[in-house]
């Protein structure tokens, strides 16, 4: 576990607002030096705790609008051929594993229902797959 100090956590909280705070802004905000906030950040993308600048679009902007998180429970030992075809899957953005009645969390993007509904059976029918339980997203309330 990476430990992260005030200045650090204060410094990623101000750049997922707003990834594009200039430097002397960023260091006018936290009351230190433009150098110090340079060697913090080249540090923190170093050390792997910051792995990109993004851009957060609005969501009706997004190119997949359709967005969902899906639980999927997992059969025996099949997790990593499972996780295998999931990966093959591009509207899957994201994989998580976790612990109690699911086995994994897929974040699931998609143009259309039509393509969201047939993702869907796509899903289910992968060997390995035992149950699954989806929830749209309708609003993003923080990012």
């Amino acid at each position: 576990m990476i430990k992260l100090d005030p200045l650090d956590k204060m410094l990623i909280s101000i750049l997922r607002s707003d990834a594009r705070t200039p430097v002397v802004k960023l260091a006018k905000q936290l009351n230190v030096s433009r150098a110090t906030i340079q060697n913090r950040m080249q540090l923190l993308e170093s050390r792997g705790i910051i792995l990109n600048y993004t851009v957060n679009l609005k969501n009706s902007a997004e190119i997949n609008p359709i967005r969902a998180f899906m639980s999927i429970a997992v059969e025996g030992k099949k997790s990593p051929a499972v996780v295998s075809a999931l990966m093959g899957i591009p509207q899957i953005v994201t994989i998580h594993n976790t612990n109690g009645r699911w086995d994994l969390i897929a974040d699931i993007r998609t143009h259309s229902l039509e393509a969201f509904n047939a993702l869907l059976g796509e899903v289910r029918e992968i060997d390995g797959v035992s149950s699954t339980e989806t929830s749209l997203l309708l609003d993003t309330l923080k990012r």
